[in-house]
């Protein structure tokens, strides 16, 4: 697992920006709809393993939206992140999600369905990633079901940076397993969060694009 890749928003949507090959292996070229999903999960990843550097605040600031509900929530992102500071981020990002004690939110698959943290969700969510030969970094302290790691997962399912692009079979089974079940409540919470102010433009784009999937998804079964 590779979580915070620090690409920035310009790398991320690029038309022209594709998987790395690993091992030598030629990747496959997912169709560009593909990728733009990818890359969206890519960019909540970002969001939530780190907060923003400056370089991609400024990639944010300067996006360019459609009147989709979609483009509607990166309009909100891109207006959020042009009045945001590093400082202001950085706090905000530690009183959401570290805290002196605890952070205002626990960003785990396992908390958000048992209460407690290192429950059965995250066992589960190792079988499958070991079934994937998908491994936890070495210097990751996080455990795999913090909702950075699972956005990043989809999105390398999606665009192949795991070797090659998974089915939709694939991508669906990991997405009803363990992201639906509450990765949506995360992301309501997070728009609602009291210290949230970029933050709560990171939880509506979150919510509003795991509500596309969820239906996409479900249209596809």
């Amino acid at each position: 697992m590779r979580w915070a890749r620090g690409r920035t928003l310009t790398e991320l949507f690029a038309a022209e920006a594709r998987p790395s090959p690993r091992n030598g292996e030629v990747a496959e070229t997912p169709p560009d709809e593909e990728l733009f999903r990818a890359r969206i999960y890519g960019l909540l990843a970002r969001l939530l393993a780190a907060p923003p550097d400056m370089p991609l605040l400024a990639s944010l600031a300067g996006l360019t939206t459609d009147n989709s509900e979609l483009g509607h929530a990166f309009a909100r992102l891109a207006e959020a992140a042009g009045a945001a500071t590093l400082p202001g981020v950085a706090e905000e990002y530690h009183d959401l999600f570290i805290g002196l004690t605890r952070g205002e939110l626990l960003p785990y698959g396992s908390y958000y369905l048992t209460g407690f943290l290192n429950e059965k969700p995250l066992a589960e969510l190792r079988e499958t990633l070991g079934r994937l030969a998908v491994a936890r970094a070495a210097d990751v302290k996080e455990p795999e079901d913090h909702v950075a790691a699972v956005c990043e997962v989809i999105a390398g399912l999606i665009d192949g940076s795991y070797g090659t692009p998974q089915p939709l079979s694939v991508q669906r089974g990991f997405f009803e397993t363990h992201m639906a079940p509450w990765i949506g409540r995360f992301f309501a919470d997070l728009e609602g969060a009291q210290a949230a102010v970029f933050y709560a433009a990171v939880g509506r784009l979150g919510r509003r694009f795991i509500e596309i999937e969820r239906a996409a998804f479900a249209m596809d079964a």
